[in-house]
């Protein structure tokens, strides 16, 4: 006799489970009762659910499984960052981190395994995008990392960077519907002004998070306001060149009312020349912005090397002096290959 296959329960929305308790003829509030374990108590596992009877548990497992995340290992960072594998239930392996400081924990997570895009700079990048990551795959980064905050610092997770593996807006539906699931009462009810979504510029899809009047953050990772530079570092700019970028994001201020970060990497005989920075500046005017000027990580290869401190200073003092809000953010984790640009999937 040929063997079900058995779906993920996770994949069914509350009104699916309300229609299939309906079905096998079970009470209807039934669905609230399991929808809350999975999305508010995180369950890993049917047995947990002790308000559900042994008779509804042991049909739930002969037709659904929960296919939930493991963290196949951990290190921990001298500065107290700690880099998950996580391994997805086909064997495939994605990064996440966790960043302690002393006002908050900081989750960065992964939204594809591999990526698409050919970011010079970015170890990720390397990898070629072996598929988008589900909701739920999105959802267990958050909450394994949230166990770990509380176990280790004894401290709740504050905050949510979309900044790990992956272009989070080439998988648009799901990263929308996890982070759906992280901020409503019924999830994890995390406020959407604690999650950062961070993207290499893509308009139409800017312009898409726009429409639907999103509360999270956005960022983009920019690294020059100069098309010619940013295209070799960043080939996207090829086909989704600044002009484009700096009108879908003027639409995102006009429907959102949210300010935009740049995120931005000052690298030696690039981009940390005057002409660089008063770039930077003309295109931070485009709407209220502010700016994290990132500390480069090395990948190996040497073309890229961070610059001195004097450029830093130079785009922090020029920045100011425009009224923008411009912040140095040095690396954590990188040690252990955690930092920005070096997720990698050594593992």
């Amino acid at each position: 006799m040929e063997q079900v296959e058995k779906r993920d329960i996770r994949q069914l929305s509350l009104e699916q489970l309300t229609e299939y308790f309906t079905q096998i003829g079970d009470k209807a509030f039934r669905a609230k009762q399991v929808y809350e374990w999975l999305w508010k108590k995180s369950a890993k596992d049917f047995d947990q659910m002790t308000n559900i009877s042994l008779t509804t548990r042991e049909k739930l497992k002969s037709e659904f499984i929960i296919n939930h995340i493991a963290v196949d290992q951990m290190q921990r960072s001298n500065d107290g960052t700690i880099k998950n594998a996580v391994k997805l239930y086909d064997g495939m392996i994605v990064e996440s981190v966790l960043i302690p400081t002393e006002k908050r924990i900081t989750a960065c997570i992964s939204s594809q395994v591999g990526c698409s895009l050919d970011c010079n700079f970015c170890a990720t990048a390397r990898l070629k995008r072996m598929r988008n990551l589900n909701a739920d795959e999105i959802y267990d980064q958050v909450v394994a990392i949230k166990d770990q905050s509380e176990q280790f610092f004894n401290k709740p997770l504050t905050n949510i960077v979309f900044m790990g593996m992956g272009e989070p807006l080439l998988n648009y539906a799901n990263v929308l519907e996890s982070i759906e699931k992280i901020t409503k009462p019924e999830g994890l009810g995390m406020s959407p002004k604690r999650i950062t979504l961070s993207t290499v510029g893509i308009p139409k899809m800017i312009k898409k998070l726009a429409d639907e009047e999103v509360k999270f953050n956005l960022a983009v990772s920019l690294h020059s306001a100069i098309n010619e530079t940013r295209t070799a570092v960043m080939p996207i700019n090829e086909k989704s060149p600044l002009e484009e970028l700096g009108d879908a994001l003027k639409y995102w201020y006009y429907k959102t009312k949210s300010k935009v970060t740049y995120e931005y990497v000052v690298w030696r005989g690039i981009n940390d020349k005057e002409k660089d920075v008063d770039a930077l500046v003309k295109f931070c005017k485009i709407i209220p912005s502010k700016v994290n000027l990132i500390e480069y990580n090395p990948i190996d290869d040497g073309e890229f090397q961070q610059a001195s401190e004097d450029s830093l200073n130079l785009y922090v003092n020029k920045l100011e002096a425009a009224g923008i809000v411009a912040k140095v953010r040095r690396s954590r984790g990188k040690d252990i290959d955690a930092a920005c640009g070096q997720l990698a999937n050594k593992s």
